[in-house]
């Protein structure tokens, strides 16, 4: 079934005329894709329903105290996957990620959904023009899905004559992605589903202000919430004037990303791990705020053990003042052999031009796999969704930028309280934990701490599992890892859902 013409809708209301003519403009429409799929899974033949397009999200619009019509503000793109056969009752998870600014491509093709992207990995990435296969692990055998593309990215959009800024914040954010969950889930009949979501790197910001966004305003309590590449506080990962703890945080980040590149030679990971942890935890902060305060031997001692662990130079590690931001240290790390490695995921490598940087230009990891995802979505929504658009489906985009945070002004960006509370007020309430070891934007060792400081009884603790993978923050791209990831989510939502 073919979509309607891929113009952008005008979105405007029924009583706006158009300036040019002065005719009436119709008000937008959801544009949605029905497909029928099969996947086979273990000799098992699944079923399923793939829907994709746009629905219209609408205000409510009050004049001198008077209602005056629900107006259309934007319309989100999302795609949803329902077997076919399956009761109401079936788990239903809500996916997106996160930039701000991405789409949830990632999620989508890269772990959840039943089709995935062949982008490769590092050191053998697959060449142009990639490839797009089954995905026989995909969460869609246990549960329902539904990606979803926050407005500004994917095909969403605001209409016309709206604010596309009002969607881009914190508050706004939570609100739009919100209602795209409450609508679904009523006009599906799944309010009895037990019910899900999965989110990735500010994708798990918004995941755990949603768990209690969704509890607070519209009475629908969670079963799980998967937090893959977690950031709950942004304090924790910010290298901002006077605020060490990221220094810390990273540091056993720094080491894995060390080891693998083989500055540790033949150490096993889990040991050098261990005692860049203790470190970080214990001494290192202390050298840190220490300052000047640190004798002579001291600071010599602490720069000794930074530099042993990181893999950097004692040299480096004291003109640095003991304090190693990410950036310089991706740029610093194989510097000699004339490489920078990765943010996302430091298991990549990349050239510069200037191999004396210290903010290189792009992200290798990034560049890596960003046209393999590119191309996969854009030829998978129209040949096997059947949906149709000229608009750009932004992948990723900067166009919503500026981010507002104004609810947190003079204060760290921070979800802890939010998921603490929706924890407390259901008891219920899983969180499954995904992190990797060579991730760079979201450490492991930093969402441990963050984690540690949630406001719950000790009884709820045991509610929280974590896993670690031997990847980078799309820890899927490395296939064992996406592997051993799709049994934990697999488990986890089947534990959950309380079936």
């Amino acid at each position: 079934m073919p979509a309607k013409d891929a113009k952008e809708p005008k979105g405007t209301s029924d009583k706006e005329l158009d300036a040019e003519n002065g005719t009436r403009q119709d008000e937008p429409v959801d544009d949605l894709v029905t497909t029928r799929h099969a996947l086979t899974i273990k000799r098992r033949k699944l079923n399923y329903t793939a829907t994709a397009g746009r629905i219209v999200l609408r205000k409510e619009v009050h004049t001198d105290g008077a209602f005056n019509g629900h107006m259309p503000k934007a319309e989100v793109f999302f795609t949803s996957y329902t077997v076919d056969g399956g009761s109401t009752d079936r788990p239903v998870t809500f996916a997106f990620n996160g930039g701000p600014g991405s789409s949830s491509v990632w999620l989508h093709m890269g772990v959840l959904g039943p089709k995935r992207v062949l982008s490769g990995d590092a050191g053998e990435l697959t060449p142009p023009p990639y490839g797009i296969t089954d995905n026989t692990e995909t969460l869609l055998a246990h549960s329902d899905l539904v990606f979803i593309d926050p407005v500004s990215t994917g095909y969403s959009r605001a209409t016309t004559g709206e604010k596309p800024g009002e969607h881009h914040g914190y508050t706004g954010d939570l609100e739009t992605v919100a209602e795209v969950i409450r609508l679904w889930t009523s006009r599906n009949g799944r309010w009895m589903s037990p019910k899900f979501l999965a989110g990735e790197s500010y994708g798990t910001l918004r995941a755990a202000g949603l768990a209690e966004y969704l509890q607070q305003r519209f009475g629908m309590y969670l079963n799980g919430v998967m937090l893959i590449s977690s950031v709950l506080d942004m304090g924790s990962i910010r290298f901002t004037p006077g605020n060490d703890l990221p220094y810390a945080l990273f540091l056993p980040t720094y080491a894995a990303i060390a080891h693998y590149h083989g500055l540790h030679g033949d150490r096993p990971l889990a040991d050098l791990l261990a005692e860049a942890e203790d470190y970080a935890a214990r001494d290192y902060p202390w050298a840190l705020a220490r300052g000047s305060r640190l004798t002579a031997e001291e600071r010599a001692e602490a720069v000794s053990k930074v530099a042993s662990l990181t893999g950097l130079s004692t040299d480096y590690v004291d003109r640095v003042d003991l304090r190693i931001e990410h950036v310089r240290f991706y740029t610093e790390l194989l510097r000699s052999r004339g490489l920078v490695v990765g943010r996302l995921d430091g298991r990549f490598t990349g050239w510069e031009r200037d191999g004396g940087t210290e903010q290189y230009a792009s992200d290798p990891s990034m560049s890596a796999i960003m046209g393999p995802y590119s191309a996969a979505l854009n030829h998978y929504v129209r040949a096997d969704l059947g949906y149709s658009s000229d608009l750009p489906y932004e992948i990723i985009t900067s166009r919503v930028h500026p981010w507002s945070y104004k609810e947190f002004e003079n204060r760290h960006v921070s979800v802890v309280a939010k998921l603490s509370e929706a924890m407390r007020a259901n008891p219920h309430l899983k969180v499954h934990v995904a992190s990797g070891y060579h991730d760079g934007a979201t450490p492991y060792f930093a969402s441990e701490h963050v984690l540690a400081q949630l406001q719950i009884p000790a009884e709820l603790r045991d509610n929280i599992e974590v896993k670690y993978y031997e990847a980078g923050h799309m820890m899927y791209v490395h296939e064992p890892s996406r592997i051993q990831q799709s049994a934990d989510l697999a488990a986890f939502v089947k534990a959950a859902s309380n079936r």
